[in-house]
């Protein structure tokens, strides 16, 4: 859980819901399963920046942009590059 305020998706409303919505849209289907079971955790880094809604979904709809299936690095790849970056900036996600 963040240590700030944040407004979970079953309580987004308004503008926030709007961005939300359509900033998944832009993420490949595999990333609309939580990885809850996986992390032990349903904390979404997303979430934490659900106070700002317009900065939110600038910065998450260009990951999703940056991710989209017709780019020619694979899913796989994505991940190890994003693996590698967090482990080098010692960041939890």
């Amino acid at each position: 859980m963040a240590w700030i305020k944040t407004i979970p998706l079953d309580k987004a409303e308004g503008r926030l819901l709007e961005l939300l919505m359509r900033q998944r849209e832009l993420y490949p289907a595999e990333y609309a399963e939580s990885t809850a079971d996986v992390t032990g955790t349903d904390e979404s880094i997303v979430q934490s920046h659900t106070l700002i809604p317009d900065a939110m979904f600038h910065a998450f709809s260009t990951f999703g942009a940056l991710m989209s299936p017709e780019l020619p690095l694979t899913r796989r790849q994505h991940e190890m590059i994003a693996t590698l970056v967090s482990l080098t900036n010692d960041c939890f996600y």
